[in-house]
């Protein structure tokens, strides 16, 4: 899965921008894509969705509304995202606050039909819950349909060793690595996990502030062909 962090200065380049990103993405070889508000606002994820919903609804889409669990719900419905990605879905909240999130997740899921890929431990998140991360893992897989592992930030390795340590503790339950895998890494992390969301690497520089670059996502692509 792609991401697209929604660069541009204004709404007409940022639109123009994630198009061009959207065709380079498809037309080598990724699977879905995901609007992000990692640059962009709030608003402009609404525009590439109903970009998205008129112009391209023959590919897979989701969305991460970084921040706003709710919008990202809210749009999926509204602008037929078939996935939804949440950066914590358990561990990041008190007790009280997580049960609090816990009957508004059975809410949202109930009047969603998407898919909904959550973080345990996730890059930038805090660890609140005062469980252990069986525990946490346990409670997040009654909360979506894929847990996502990430390292330390944006860009960053996933430790292969947390991935192994998610999976035992996941068992089959799908797990996706949503940070840092590389054609030097892919073999080894996807022979363990089901899949991986990927931003940095698709740019020219390999960080999160570059331009996609198509040389970068084809031979990416390759490497997992050969995984498969």
């Amino acid at each position: 899965m792609g991401m697209l962090h929604l660069k541009g200065g204004n709404e007409g380049n940022m639109l123009e921008i994630a198009k061009k990103e959207i065709n380079l993405l498809v037309e080598n070889g990724v699977n879905a894509v995901i609007v992000e508000n990692y640059f962009g606002s709030v608003e402009d994820v609404a525009t590439v969705l109903d970009y998205l919903q008129r112009e391209k609804n023959h590919i897979v889409y989701g969305v991460n509304v970084l921040d706003h669990d709710d919008l990202a719900f809210e749009f999926a419905n509204k602008y037929g995202a078939k996935f939804i990605q949440l950066d914590s879905v358990a561990g990041h909240l008190t007790p009280e606050e997580d049960a609090i999130f816990h009957e508004k997740m059975k809410t949202w899921r109930k009047e969603s039909s998407a898919f909904i890929l959550g973080g345990v431990r996730f890059k930038y998140q805090p660890y609140n819950s005062g469980r252990s991360l069986e525990e946490d893992l346990e409670i997040g897989m009654t909360r979506c349909d894929a847990i996502v592992v990430t390292g330390d930030g944006t860009g960053m390795q996933t430790p292969i060793d947390k991935i192994k340590e998610f999976r035992r503790m996941t068992k089959d339950f799908p797990l996706i690595i949503g940070a840092g895998m590389t054609p030097e890494n892919s073999t080894e992390q996807l022979e363990v996990a089901d899949g991986a969301i990927v931003g940095s690497y698709f740019k020219d520089t390999y960080t999160d502030n570059g331009d996609m670059d198509a040389s970068h996502v084809r031979f990416f692509m390759d490497s997992v062909i050969d995984c498969r």
